[in-house]
């Protein structure tokens, strides 16, 4: 989903904007590790939740389920700065139980909140019928 080469040509561009020059030894590989970076950050975005919650499990049990502490990554954008947090995500299985591993896949996608360039302010005040809470930090 990220063009690589428009992201690294676009960081050339804001770096001259700055007064840095782009082809100085300490800069050269700068656009390519912030590209790769947006990339991480970014990626999922052209996913939806249903590719991860496809494959699930008969229980018994209707308990509530609870994963708790799941890193996420994030861009405000306003700023396109980088952030991360700690999702909690909770359910009734109504039946059937989600892959332990599909929940940090969906804070991961386009579905979900954070990836698509929310504000930090944004995702705090989520409101508590979504069971998810966040907490947050800003990369800086």
């Amino acid at each position: 989903m990220v063009d690589q080469e428009k992201v690294e040509a676009a960081i050339k561009l804001l770096l001259e904007g700055i007064g840095e020059d782009p082809t100085r030894e300490g800069l050269l590989e700068t656009p390519a590790r912030v590209a790769r970076m947006y990339g991480e950050i970014a990626g999922g975005m052209d996913q939806s939740a249903e590719e991860h919650l496809s494959k699930t499990f008969a229980v018994a049990s209707n308990d509530l389920v609870i994963e708790r502490d799941i890193t996420f990554y994030s861009l405000c954008e306003h700023h396109l700065l980088p952030f991360y947090g700690k999702a909690t995500i909770g359910y009734i299985p109504n039946g059937r139980v989600a892959r332990l591993r599909s929940m940090p896949a969906v804070c991961s996608c386009r579905s979900s909140c954070v990836r698509r360039l929310p504000t930090p302010s944004w995702i705090i005040s989520l409101p508590r019928e979504r069971l998810c809470s966040w907490k947050l930090s800003i990369c800086a």
